[in-house]
């Protein structure tokens, strides 16, 4: 694992992508005015960059556990390469097995049939499926809030469309006999935590039996046709698309069938949760008035061209392009604006080859002269509801910031 810093300087006020190689500070974070009420500030500092085999050099937010997001100009391909897919971890990294397909999952609780299955088994005795489907952290977008909210400063990059191949978590669940009594799963990785203790999980999420049974939550041991890489939770790790990261658990080794919502770690407090009544941003806050994050929120990012961009002299129009998704809702509309929302027009949207899979947008808009621009992107899903122009409701752990897509460029003169 790379010798890396945690990243410190705060972010919340800064409505704005990565990428600033190409004109550094010399411009203003895209909607400062708008997300600070003041004049425009300096640009912060770029993140330290990771250094890691197989892996490009995404931003690190973190290094114990390891925490790095993709870039917004790396998010571009239809399907996220692994080297360019984010990492985030809960724990420490598990030692990788000298035999894959020797690995146990142990099912048990409430079914009529409790099993441990290796993984070579699981892999011939059920139908093998594969789709394209999203991956995102639940503090995707966490940088957004004002005032900062803890954890991981993530802008847009705790997400990333991959290819998964693996077995329908329903089809085990139903080998294994679910009882009318089963209400929620509750899943066990082999991370150790990050005090070393084995005893001890570093994370145990869990989700409802419907969303368990729905047919792409997945058991997954491959990602884009290769076997799962370790650092991504191999050989074995759940998929639970559409929803909060945290519930596709790594390194896969239980799953608890329970008659009630699971409890384990990752589950209480304020932890993958959001404030039912609205709070005063940067209060404390009241964990009894809180519910489970579940589904994530719709989303836009620009992957081309890179925040920061500095277009050559007499360019008046700009071709773009990037990927919008909306965690259980297809995405309906994506708008872009270059006058920072007074006028939109709209994009050309994709269809998704499957479910939960990220939609290709594409756009060209109009740069009437020479200067300073600011382009953003606004999604709507599938039940209408669209992206606001700031992150809002304010929670503690900075959980469904989903604020509009900006993004710099400058023409030259």
């Amino acid at each position: 694992m790379p010798k890396s810093g945690t990243i410190k300087a705060s972010r919340r006020n800064v409505l704005k992508g990565v990428g600033m190689a190409a004109v550094g500070a010399s411009l203003p974070p895209a909607g400062a005015a708008l997300a600070q009420g003041t004049a425009p500030v300096a640009a912060p500092k770029g993140p330290k960059l990771l250094e890691m085999d197989g892996k490009a050099k995404l931003a690190v937010l973190g290094d114990k556990p390891l925490v790095a997001e993709t870039q917004a100009e790396l998010m571009d391909d239809d399907v996220t390469p692994i080297d360019k897919f984010f990492i985030r971890n809960n724990g420490l990294v598990p030692d990788a097995p000298a035999d894959a397909k020797a690995w146990k999952i142990k099912v048990d609780g409430e079914v009529d049939k409790p099993m441990e299955i290796t993984l070579g088994d699981l892999m011939s005795r059920f139908p093998n499926v594969s789709y394209k489907m999203m991956l995102e952290c639940g503090g995707n977008g966490r940088s957004f809030f004002s005032p900062e909210a803890r954890g991981n400063q993530w802008t847009n990059g705790g997400a990333g469309c991959a290819e998964w191949t693996g077995v329908r978590l329903a089809d085990v669940l139903k080998a294994a006999g679910v009882k009318p009594s089963a209400v929620y799963t509750g899943q066990y990785g082999a991370d150790p935590h990050l005090s070393g203790d084995a005893t001890k999980p570093s994370i145990s999420r869990g989700v409802p039996i419907a969303k368990a049974m729905e047919p792409h939550t997945l058991i997954v041991f491959k990602m884009n046709g290769k076997d799962l890489p370790l650092i991504h939770g191999g050989p074995v790790r759940l998929i639970v698309p559409g929803w909060a990261g945290s519930t596709s658990t790594k390194w896969l080794t239980r799953i608890w069938v329970r008659d009630k919502i699971h409890d384990g770690p990752g589950m209480g407090g304020f932890s993958y949760r959001l404030a039912k009544t609205p709070i005063v941003p940067g209060s404390k806050g009241d964990e009894k008035d809180t519910v489970i994050l579940e589904a994530m929120p719709v989303r836009a990012v620009i992957s081309f061209p890179a925040d920061g961009s500095r277009l050559a002299a007499g360019t008046r129009k700009l071709d773009l392009r990037g990927h919008a998704w909306a965690g259980e809702n297809d995405v309906k509309t994506v708008d872009i604006s270059t006058d920072y929302g007074v006028t939109w027009k709209p994009a050309k949207v994709d269809a998704p080859p499957n479910k939960y899979a990220w939609q290709r947008f594409t756009a060209s808009v109009d740069l009437p002269s020479a200067g300073y621009y600011e382009v953003w992107a606004k999604a709507t899903d599938s039940k209408g509801v669209t992206q606001p122009f700031v992150a809002g409701n304010w929670n503690p752990q900075g959980y469904g910031g989903n604020p509009i897509n900006r993004i710099r460029v400058l023409v030259a003169s």
